[in-house]
Parts: structure tokens; C-alpha cells; sequence
């Protein structure tokens, strides 16, 4: 059986759509298993042991070129040519776990007969369904996201296993970490509690001065040191937190994905939105404590005994209170 997995963003979205490839290798061990993924995301996926390819591709740089003639034809372009190379896999199975339009698109691409994925009231984008010929309503019981993604098998025959993720390492950003810790006079033995205020929406992200009050409450009630952690376009909004406090928060430096992920695994705990480091921060066995307000925590909080997912009362992230929080961690230092 030649099967094809669309899930092509956000990082965390990826992170939990991993158990599904563990429950389709454990299931069908001599199934040929390919993930078809946004280009940015698909590092995490790099030398996954129970993937035997990765197709990538750039729907993000795509939707930036159709406003040319030039760009609408590079477009159709590349996607002939995808559409040639999943033909060319003879796919017998896609399975759509995205629920948008494009993934839709993609899955339809595959020219697989069996096309799976969520019924239309399930979907982000309900004209997703007309790209699916086998539909699936998650059972009432799959509250978290990975139990609904999981219930995409059943028409395979394969209930959900065991919950795993395969997280790639690197050895050379592993001592880029190393060197970085030991800079900034951090040891193994220390509390370092990461502090992420990013998020791609600005509704999901906790304000800087709630940061800002928990980076000293945890300096002063635990003796834990912050490190504040970002990614592309928010170095500002880290040294608003990490700048002018008694505490004296460190400031990560610039990571890709693989740094990213050896940093995280030398903190105590991460505190952060619905954003992709929280979810590699549980997918890399590090306890983490995940903020939401519009975003449901009981579907998209942190997976595992050690995640922690706390609810704004009202759905707005400021109503969060830093001493919920800083509760919230000490239950991991």
C-alpha cells in the first residue's frame, strides 16, 4: 500500500499529525509512507525514521506569484510537475488532515482512489470535502487534536497507537546550545524556564508585561532563570521583555529548527501561546505550559503528563494572570 499524508503547516500542526505516521507504520510495516508538506516545515520531518519520502512544497511563495502572468505561469508550472511526480508514485491512498482548500487541491493531485479526510462540517474550509471521497466525523470522545487527526485511520482498519514523535537532532546544533548555555553561565543544574511571546496572530499572544512580571516572580519565588526565546520578526518583541529587569532574563540568539530544538531540551519548562515551540517543546520531552485564548486548550494544549494547557476565562490572552502561570510552572521546577 502506497500511502500519502497531507499536512502541510503550521510547526505544530505537523508535530501532532506525527502520531498518525507511527500508527500507520506499526499497522502497515510494508506500507511505502509519504508526507506531502510546506517547504519551511519540512525540516521537522528530515531523516524521519517511519517516512520512506517528503514531498515538499511552497503554497506560501505560489499564493505571492498569481497576481502576475508571469508568476501564474510559473505556478501552473510546478504544479504539472508535482502533479507528475505524485502520478508517477501511484499513490493508493491520500489522507488529508489539513481540511483547507489547498490541501484538498494537493490530496486530489495524488491521483489516489482512496482519498480520506474530515466531513465537511469538521473542515476549516468545508469545500475541502469535495476533493475527499471517504469522510470521517471524529468521534465525540477525540477532543484533542491528535485524537481527531487519528481517527482519519479508521477506514484503513488502524485505530490510533501509541502517541510518539520522531524530533530530528542535529550534533552541531546541539554544541551551538552548548556553547550558548555555558556563555551565558548557564549549567544543567539550573531552572531555566523559556519564555516564547511570539505567534503568527496577535490574538494569541500573552502581553510583554505579563511576561515582564512572570520573568521576576520566577527569578524571585523559585530562583529560576528566563530565557527569553524568538523567531523571525520578534527579536523586538524578546527585548521588550528581556531588557530592563531586575531578573536579568537571557535573550536566546537566533535559531533554525534544529537549534530550536536543542535549546528547548535544556530548559525545565517552556511557557508560550498556541504557537509551534510550545508543541516541540512537549514533542522533545520538555514540560510545557501552553497559553490560549482564542484557540480551545482542551484541542490544541500541549500533549502528554507534563503539558499543561490554561484557558483564558473570557478568550482573551491579557486575562491570563501571570500568578495562574507562574503556579503552573512551579508544578515542573
Amino acid at each position: 500500500m502506497n500511502i500519502a499524508i497531507v499536512k502541510l503547516s503550521s510547526l505544530g500542526d505537523v508535530i501532532h499529525a506525527m502520531p498518525v505516521l507511527g500508527a500507520l507504520r506499526a499497522a502497515r510495516p510494508e506500507a511505502r509512507l509519504t508526507w506531502i508538506v510546506e517547504l519551511r516545515e519540512s525540516a521537522i520531518l528530515r531523516d524521519h525514521p517511519e517516512l520512506d519520502a517528503v514531498i515538499p512544497v511552497d503554497t506560501r511563495r505560489w499564493r505571492g506569484m498569481l497576481l502576475s502572468p508571469r508568476g501564474l505561469g510559473r505556478v501552473a508550472s510546478d504544479l504539472r510537475e508535482l502533479r507528475g511526480r505524485m502520478r508517477r508514485a501511484r499513490f493508493d491512498v491520500a489522507i488529508d488532515l489539513q481540511g483547507l482548500i489547498k490541501s484538498g487541491l494537493l490530496t486530489a493531485l495524488t491521483g489516489a482512489p482512496l482519498r480520506i479526510g474530515f466531513a465537511a462540517t469538521r473542515c476549516w474550509e468545508p469545500l475541502n470535502a469535495l476533493f475527499t471521497n471517504r469522510r470521517v466525523r471524529p468521534p465525540a470522545g477525540a477532543r484533542h487534536v491528535i485524537d481527531q487527526y487519528q481517527a482519519l485511520l479508521a477506514p484503513l482498519g488502524v485505530g490510533a497507537g501509541a502517541v510518539s514523535f520522531r524530533i530530528p537532532t542535529s550534533a552541531a546544533a546541539e554544541a551551538r546550545m552548548d556553547e550558548f548555555f555555558a556563555a551565558q553561565g548557564l549549567t544543567p543544574r539550573d531552572h531555566v524556564v523559556a519564555l516564547c511571546p511570539g505567534a503568527r496572530r496577535p490574538n494569541k499572544r500573552w502581553p510583554v508585561h505579563h511576561f515582564r512580571t512572570l520573568a521576576d516572580r520566577l527569578s524571585g519565588d523559585t530562583g529560576a532563570r528566563a530565557l527569553v526565546v524568538w523567531g523571525p520578526g520578534e527579536r523586538d518583541l524578546a527585548r521588550g521583555i528581556a531588557t530592563g529587569l531586575w531578573s536579568r532574563p537571557v535573550l536566546a540568539p537566533p535559531t533554525d529548527l534544529d537549534e530550536l530544538g536543542a535549546l528547548l531540551r535544556r530548559c525545565s519548562v517552556l511557557i508560550a501561546g498556541d504557537t509551534g515551540p510550545l508543541h516541540l517543546a512537549a514533542a522533545v520531552g520538555t514540560p510545557a505550559v501552553g497559553l490560549f485564548g482564542p484557540t480551545p486548550a482542551e484541542r490544541n494544549r500541549p500533549w502528554g503528563p507534563r503539558g499543561r494547557g490554561l484557558q483564558s476565562p473570557d478568550g482573551l490572552m491579557a486575562s491570563i494572570a501571570p500568578d495562574a502561570v507562574l503556579d503552573t510552572a512551579v508544578e515542573f521546577l
